[in-house]
């Protein structure tokens, strides 16, 4: 039973993958034009996306390589573009059944991105590391597909369809964080609380300077702790939620 249920996660988190992996395909498509730029064949371009699945930091390195930079420029600005990262393996550790082990942990640590950790903290109940394993099986696979792609085949394509498909990713953040937005009310204030604030830290002086990896860990970690003490999750609610959950499932696998 347990090991039919641990498919049936991993199905429901491969399923949730899909859009996330074709979005990937799209936006990656950009970032194999700019590894080509840069000098990197189709094989690197594609293990590097395969290690480091995260667009902003993919392009950091990328403007840094065609630069000629060192590697100490490179592994700082890895550190401070991806701290969000380590933030959103954070919150999902509160979130992660506490039967998983610490092998599970670090394997869905290094497979979270911005996409894969909205759909797993969406998931009601406790969340299984195989719904996350589901939905990473295909949405990096995807990301590293779209980089292979824009490499061998960046220039034939138009330059308007390149930029519109480098927009795509924001659709698809969009389209993450709305279902969960509907459901709570404080889950839609704090999206437009740190939609406001990050539109602030642009503009204002001083904030404005500084680099927006470090930006994004502030106002996550500053607007988590207000809403964690306004409005606090009820365990008892989420460990309902996880019973009905099992039971469910019990009654599809019967």
């Amino acid at each position: 039973m347990k090991e039919l249920r641990k498919i049936d996660y991993f199905k429901q988190g491969a399923v949730d993958g899909i859009p996330i992996a074709l979005g990937y395909i799209a936006v990656s498509f950009s970032l194999g034009i700019q590894a080509k730029a840069a000098g990197l064949n189709w094989f690197w371009a594609t293990l590097m996306s395969l290690l480091n699945s995260t667009s902003a930091g993919q392009f950091a390195a990328l403007t840094i390589i065609s630069t000629c930079g060192s590697y100490a420029d490179l592994a700082l600005s890895q550190l401070i573009i991806n701290l969000r990262y380590m933030l959103m393996s954070s919150a999902l550790s509160q979130k992660i059944d506490p039967k998983a082990g610490l092998l599970h942990r670090l394997i869905m640590a290094g497979g979270i991105t911005d996409e894969i950790f909205g759909i797993s903290a969406a998931v009601k109940g406790k969340l299984s590391p195989f719904y996350t394993y589901g939905a990473m099986s295909l949405a990096i696979p995807g990301w590293a597909l779209g980089t292979c792609l824009g490499v061998i085949l960046g220039n034939i394509l138009p330059d308007i369809i390149v930029t519109a498909l480098s927009v795509a990713i924001y659709g698809m953040f969009i389209a993450i964080i709305i279902p969960p937005a509907k459901k709570d009310r404080a889950v839609s204030v704090a999206i437009i609380i740190a939609m406001i604030s990050s539109y602030l830290c642009t503009i204002l002086p001083v904030i404005k300077d500084i680099p927006s990896g470090t930006k994004i860990v502030i106002l996550t970690v500053v607007i988590s702790l207000i809403f964690a003490i306004v409005c606090p999750i009820d365990p008892d609610k989420m460990d309902s939620e996880t019973t009905n959950n099992n039971e469910k499932e019990d009654m599809k696998n019967a």
